[in-house]
């Protein structure tokens, strides 16, 4: 069957041409690249041919069989762009015509000549020709005699005009054309995109051998279901991290692209936006709800159980337990919080979650709160890293976000479930056993074991609870003067020193200041039926164990210098037995290696739980006996 395809139309957009939208016929088809396939294209216009690439978006009209070797196609998006010193036509969007059909007319690869031949044209018009093939002979007809598949709309392409030897030109300044996120691609030139962001991460500061630095990031989520994450660094942050609010819709433009890290990036796309000193951000005030407020891909609780270790997911379930929250110390010595959950869904699964930092206080005591209610709610997890530490479990990472009762289908869908029956239906967790009478993410351990067992060698922490008593404190450096600045939503707590006669001075934050923080800094002895040995308290577990503050204490003793009050106070602390939450690490302490032992929590012992925790335990005891 004749086919009209676009003549000169391989010329005409290496010319410049981004408008003609013109028919064009496949001629090769080819898959390239191991991590990140893609397609690479020839295309014909009947005369000339130039290879192509197929933005990643449009894979599966190759993989479906939509686009073929022969196919005759019509072009909607798309672009030239010199790569690696060759001319590529990359293919943003683009129309089946003839999913099947002959090779038309006997083209050759476009030279650079061909091209700029075109481009000194004045006027010049496409012009429709087509090549029937009959006896093995080849003739041009004219256009009206043949039928004819040219687009609906399809404007004549205006070459562009030979300035040479004309003087300055003035700079193009039109705005971009705005494109779905899938079809941003490294080889283009000037582009916008509209989408709505969200997720905005925190405002990070860093320290490298270039000097210091800050960086944040957001992501964004356009009409089409593109999501893409945008990041930016110093100058640029100043610009926009204001700017930018959750839930807000933005045309930006005027960015770089550069290959996602996939460490850091959990959205599915190759490429990530970083802002720069002349990219533009601008609100759109009256965005009319095209572009959904958030996109989610839930995984039901059973299958968290055979993914990988790090992956990044949402998931869905009915909030059915919720700890308290506590204080965990951070490798950089920042402190933070931390609150464990346990959600169940229909899969006949649950699996711990947990929370971090600003969660804790935030959504983490809004659920406790619904739960002591009498309610159980249904929790959205956008963005949760699974742990495969003694099972799997989901923890809460920068870009996460989490919504209670949401109003959408799978949410409503899971409601009604746990309504019907599923409240008392039985699930299996696929986190670690917790043992009766325990608590969550409980391992028990003796004093003797920590050494035994040689904890805290490894390359992570060893994390375990311990069951002692307390039988001597140090009272010559029981706390130390702190930072109290605030940076970010944390306090700096660094250690300060006098300024002046009376100031204090941070070296970390630069800054003086009147009054100073005190911070336990405790050295503690403990012993079990297995042995002794020292371990170190910091502010909250020192204030649980000393039953007042640092700050009283320090002044106790340095201004007050009331002896013999502050030694009743040591002396009334002594043999309280507590369950305590140790973190245990081996650190450089000059050239020697030395496990240090640090008390994250300290609770005093209930003796019915732990009554009921020691019978488990002969109960458990008995049974692997009685096997053996």
């Amino acid at each position: 069957m004749p086919v009209n395809l676009t003549r000169n139309a391989i010329a005409a957009i290496n010319g410049g041409d981004v408008n003609s939208k013109p028919l064009v016929q496949v001629m090769d088809i080819k898959l390239i690249g191991s991590n990140q396939q893609r397609y690479r294209l020839l295309l014909s216009d009947s005369e000339s041919t130039q290879q192509a690439m197929l933005a990643t978006q449009l894979n599966d009209r190759v993989r479906t069989g939509q686009v073929k070797k022969g196919s005759v196609v019509q072009l909607i998006d798309y672009i030239c762009s010199t790569v690696q010193n060759r001319r590529i036509i990359v293919v943003l969007n683009m129309q089946t015509i003839i999913p099947e059909c002959e090779m038309i007319g006997n083209p050759k690869m476009l030279s650079d000549s061909d091209s700029a031949t075109l481009r000194t044209l004045p006027n010049s018009k496409l012009e429709q020709s087509v090549r029937v093939s009959n006896n093995n002979s080849s003739v041009q007809v004219p256009v009206d005699n043949q039928q004819s598949f040219r687009p609906t709309i399809q404007p004549p392409y205006q070459p562009t005009p030979n300035y040479k030897r004309h003087g300055p030109i003035m700079k193009n300044e039109a705005p971009a054309r705005i494109i779905p996120i899938a079809a941003l691609n490294p080889y283009q030139g000037r582009w916008a995109i509209k989408a709505r962001v969200t997720s905005k991460g925190d405002l990070r500061r860093y320290n490298n051998a270039r000097g210091d630095g800050k960086v944040f990031s957001f992501d964004l989520l356009d009409s089409d279901g593109g999501e893409i994450r945008v990041t930016c660094f110093n100058a640029v942050v100043d610009r926009f991290y204001d700017v930018i609010e959750v839930g807000k819709v933005y045309l930006i433009s005027k960015g770089s692209l550069k290959p996602a890290q996939k460490n850091f990036n959990h959205l599915k796309n190759e490429w990530e936006i970083f802002l720069e000193s002349n990219s533009t951000v601008e609100l759109c005030p009256d965005e009319d709800g095209s572009i959904p407020r958030q996109q989610f891909s839930f995984r039901p609780i059973s299958e968290i159980e055979n993914v990988e270790n790090n992956t990044v997911l949402d998931v869905i379930g009915i909030v059915i337990t919720v700890n308290p929250s506590v204080p965990i110390m951070r490798k950089n010595g920042m402190e933070t919080q931390r609150r464990i959950l346990n959600l169940k869904d229909s899969s006949g699964k649950s699996v711990e979650l947990t929370l971090w930092g600003e969660f804790c206080n935030k959504e983490g005591q809004l659920l406790q709160e619904m739960l002591d209610s009498g309610s159980y709610p249904v929790l959205a997890v956008k963005a949760g890293k699974v742990n495969d530490f003694s099972g799997k479990s989901v923890g809460t990472i920068c870009s996460t976000q989490l919504f209670i009762n949401p109003d959408f289908q799978e949410a409503h869908g899971l409601r009604e479930w746990f309504d019907r029956g599923g409240r008392n239906a039985a699930s299996v967790s696929i986190s670690k056993e917790i043992m009766p009478g325990g608590k969550q993410n409980e391992i028990r351990k003796t004093v003797s074991q920590i050494k035994d067992e040689g904890l805290g060698r490894s390359s992570k922490p060893d994390w375990v609870t311990v069951r002692g008593t307390v039988v001597f404190i140090k009272t010559d450096t029981f706390c130390y003067t702190a930072c109290p600045l605030m940076i970010g939503d944390k306090q700096c707590n660094k250690k300060v020193t006098p300024s002046g006669n009376t100031g204090w001075l941070c070296d970390r934050c630069n800054q003086e200041f009147e009054e100073c923080d005190y911070r336990y800094l405790l050295q503690v002895q403990i012993q079990d039926q297995t042995g002794l040995t020292w371990v170190t308290a910091f502010q909250e577990s020192g204030e649980e164990i000393m039953g007042c503050s640092a700050k009283e204490l320090y002044l106790l003793k340095y201004e007050s210098q009331d002896d013999i009050r502050f030694g009743e106070i040591i002396r009334s602390r002594l043999f309280h037995q507590y369950l305590f939450r140790l973190k245990i690490k081996e650190e450089m302490y000059g050239d020697e290696q030395r496990v240090k032992s640090t008390i994250i929590k300290a609770d005093k012992v209930n003796y019915s739980s732990e009554s009921r925790y020691l019978l488990d335990s002969i109960s458990k005891f008995l049974r692997m006996k009685r096997k053996l």
